[in-house]
């Protein structure tokens, strides 16, 4: 009855229904526009180092010191943009995730945070890959893929994935090697320590984090 009255005054065919749904519907648009453009900002942020003349241009006319701070901040509000849009994101589901990947979700993820320490510390998993934090969030990225078939979580996780690819292959290009000196046992053992505290710490407060509970 009221979806015929409110046709009835407005002399449309719109139902109320429909009515309540337009701002639903806006409000989801902007915010995968805020997830979308976050995405892009950190990910164009980071690829700027490769494009070494810009580069070189900006911290010229920059400074180092205040290029850094602007990089840093720019990082900053990209990711504070990614956290939101994927926070408040619908859940619009594109396939199934298998139904034994959430089972290697948290090792995955576990041995992501391990190499982004060792990116910061000296151990011989660098002696492995010239890319341990690159390699990370791949692992990162597939673990949470294993686990989420939905649109934000494809585009959130697939993107810093893609990123990574094209950011190791860039390296590559321009000369990246692995580490040749081999590192005292001790420094694997703490990059080991580090990474599983980090990860256990994520997992304990996810949900206060990241607004995703996991327990």
């Amino acid at each position: 009855m009221q979806g015929i009255g409110l046709q009835g005054k407005l002399g449309l065919g719109v139902s109320a229904d429909m009515l309540v749904g337009i701002p639903n519907d806006r409000n989801k648009e902007r915010t995968m526009t805020l997830l979308v453009s976050g995405m892009l900002l950190f990910i164009a942020i980071h690829l700027l180092p490769t494009a070494v003349s810009l580069r070189a241009g900006l911290v010229e006319r920059l400074g180092a010191l205040p290029y850094r701070g602007l990089f840093a901040l720019i990082s900053a509000l990209a990711l504070v943009m990614i956290v939101m849009g994927k926070g408040q994101a619908p859940m619009v589901p594109l396939w199934t995730p298998p139904s034994w990947g959430r089972a290697f979700t948290a090792p995955l993820v576990l041995l992501g945070f391990i190499l982004l320490v060792a990116a910061y510390l000296p151990s011989n998993l660098r002696r492995l890959t010239p890319h341990p934090m690159l390699g990370g969030v791949i692992l990162w990225a597939l673990g949470h893929l294993l686990a989420n078939g939905d649109q934000a979580s494809a585009i959130l996780f697939g993107g810093f994935a893609a990123y990574s690819v094209v950011a190791i292959a860039s390296a590559n290009r321009r000369g990246a090697t692995r580490a040749r000196i081999k590192q005292p046992w001790y420094w694997d053992l703490l990059v080991v320590l580090v990474g599983s505290a980090l990860w256990t710490g994520v997992l304990m407060f996810h949900g206060k984090l990241f607004g995703v509970p996991l327990f």
